[in-house]
C-alpha cells in the first residue's frame, strides 16, 4: 500500500480514479463498526449555535434582487446585515432624532 499514489495532489485536486484504486475499495459494511459510527456522525449538524433566522418571502425589484445576488455567495447574510442597520438608525431616529419626511 505505500506505492499507492495520493487521490489528492499537492494543490488539493483529485486525481483520476483508476481502475487499480477501485479494487482497493472497501464496502461500508467491512468497516469496524466504530469507524462507521464515526463517518456516520460526519454528515450530521450539530446543534444550532446562534439564533435561527426565520424564514420569509419578500418582493424586491429585480434590480435590487440582482445586485444583492451578484454580490456572490453570502448576500443574503449582507443583505440582513443591511437591514440590521438600518433598522438600527430608524430606531435612533424615532426616539429622538430629527424627524424626516419621507414623501
Amino acid at each position: 500500500m505505500a506505492n499507492r499514489k495520493p487521490l489528492i495532489d499537492d494543490d488539493g485536486e483529485v486525481r483520476e480514479i483508476t481502475a487499480q484504486d477501485v479494487a482497493l475499495f472497501k464496502p461500508f459494511s467491512a468497516l469496524p463498526a466504530a469507524e462507521r459510527k464515526m463517518l456516520l456522525k460526519l454528515g450530521k449538524r450539530g446543534p444550532q449555535k446562534a439564533p435561527k433566522k426565520v424564514p420569509i418571502s419578500i418582493r424586491l425589484s429585480p434590480d435590487v434582487a440582482d445586485g444583492l445576488r451578484a454580490t456572490g455567495n453570502g448576500w443574503q447574510g449582507r443583505a440582513d446585515d443591511a437591514l440590521r442597520s438600518w433598522l438600527a438608525e430608524a430606531r435612533k431616529e424615532r426616539i429622538g432624532g430629527p424627524r424626516q419626511s419621507h414623501g
